[in-house]
């Protein structure tokens, strides 16, 4: 068969894997704050519906044994387009939400095991040379796919809201509108992706020597120099983003007397979902750069600083309750850049780290310490703003920042001169 040229199906590929990730992720918060939960309850439960990324390295070596990738993916991308079409026609009208945490939860799990099988058919699809050709490329899409969730959806939902004056219906038919998206995406892979010789189910590993392999990675990772140091820099470099990151919505969201700022889901699409994701991605870039001519070591610590304090902003404006678009776009453009900056030294620090032998799997295994890092703390964070109040919720934020900066300047030591 004539090789496919990789633009028909790297771009969709990663914009399906990141649309997902967000609708479970961000929308899911939106939706059930939208429809009347309680803010302890939903970052308990939509931190949670995130638990199959904390998994994922778990059940990777079942997508190497059954079937091939590009079964994986298109299988995958099928189930999470109907999910999200059932989540749309049985969107409630208020509580109880048990059957929509349900598809979310069978969402995330589809969304992760979707993960799993595009970045190893990326690798199987592409001689070395494309790889590394189209990393760029991979990475935009799925930042597009970022916009998209978090501010395009969010956008058309708040608009829709205005238009019918239902929550739900409004909801209902962005998810719906989502779900035909997918659908398409699905049906265009099924056709446009490449069939390697390598993916192929015959002629592969046994479940044995999978399993062997997957054991011996984990016994590697745990004992290797520094492991101590790394899972506490892992765990708790974004301790304050972590917490915060659940109630981001709520706090926009209620009301001047709860002590919100008493926006709409429009205004939050705007500000968040797209300056916020745009600022983000250029702090990123600006992040990779700096690293490159600097190096790690020197970086590190004012990337740690980058990435902690500007969540200032948030008790600037629990203080101040800004009415003003502009100045929360501004406020939040500035967090995100911000964190955009500081976050490219945490996955530099991972790769750096799982470097060696079996670097895959310990790079994967660190992506598990990764989400649990947000999920521990999001859990947690809504009983603690209802506790505090918003106020006394960012300046206990600002008080974690002091275990940012202390696990960055035991890693920070723990470095080479030339890292």
């Amino acid at each position: 068969m004539k090789a496919r040229s990789p633009w028909l199906w790297v771009p969709t590929l990663y914009f399906a894997e990141g649309l997902p990730y967000f609708i479970v992720n961000t929308i899911s918060v939106i939706i059930l704050k939208d429809l009347g939960m309680d803010n302890s309850t939903l970052a308990l439960l939509t931190s949670l519906i995130g638990l199959p990324w904390l998994v994922k390295p778990l059940w990777s070596p079942f997508v190497d044994i059954f079937k091939s990738k590009r079964w994986w993916i298109v299988t995958m991308q099928l189930c999470m387009a109907v999910t999200v079409a059932v989540l749309a026609l049985t969107l409630p009208a208020k509580s109880p939400f048990t059957w929509t945490l349900i598809l979310f939860t069978i969402t995330g799990f589809a969304s992760a095991s979707h993960d799993i099988a595009a970045d190893g058919f990326y690798m199987i699809g592409l001689d070395q040379r494309r790889q590394s050709a189209f990393v760029g490329i991979r990475n935009t899409f799925y930042r597009i796919a970022m916009v998209f969730g978090q501010g395009v959806l969010v956008v058309i939902a708040g608009l829709l809201e205005k238009r019918t004056g239902a929550v739900s219906r409004a909801w209902s038919v962005t998810l719906l509108g989502t779900s035909i998206l997918l659908a398409l995406v699905t049906a265009y892979h099924a056709f446009v992706l490449p069939r390697p010789a390598e993916d192929a189910t015959a002629g592969r590993k046994t479940a044995r020597e999978i399993f062997r392999e997957f054991g011996e990675a984990f016994g590697t990772f745990f004992t290797k120099p520094g492991i101590v140091l790394t899972l506490c820099f892992l765990l708790l470099y974004r301790l304050p983003e972590a917490f915060s990151v659940k109630l981001l919505y709520p706090f926009f969201s209620d009301s001047l007397a709860d002590g919100g700022l008493g926006m709409d889901k429009a205004a939050f699409g705007m500000v968040y979902g797209t300056a916020g994701v745009i600022a983000l991605l250029a702090g990123g870039i600006l992040g990779g750069w700096h690293i490159s001519w600097r190096g790690l070591r020197r970086c590190l610590f004012p990337m740690a600083l980058s990435l902690a304090l500007p969540c200032v902003v948030y008790l600037i404006m629990a203080l101040t309750q800004p009415s003003s678009v502009w100045t929360v776009g501004a406020y939040v453009v500035l967090d995100q850049f911000g964190y955009g900056y500081g976050f490219t030294a945490y996955t530099v620090y991972m790769m750096r780290f799982a470097d060696g032998p079996l670097k895959t799997s310990h790079y994967a295994i660190c992506t598990g310490f990764m989400a649990l890092s947000m999920l521990l703390p999001g859990a947690v964070a809504g009983y603690l703003q209802e506790s505090l109040g918003y106020v006394g919720f960012y300046v206990m934020v600002m008080v974690c920042c002091l275990a940012t900066v202390a696990v960055t300047l035991a890693a920070r030591r723990s470095l080479p001169a030339d890292a």
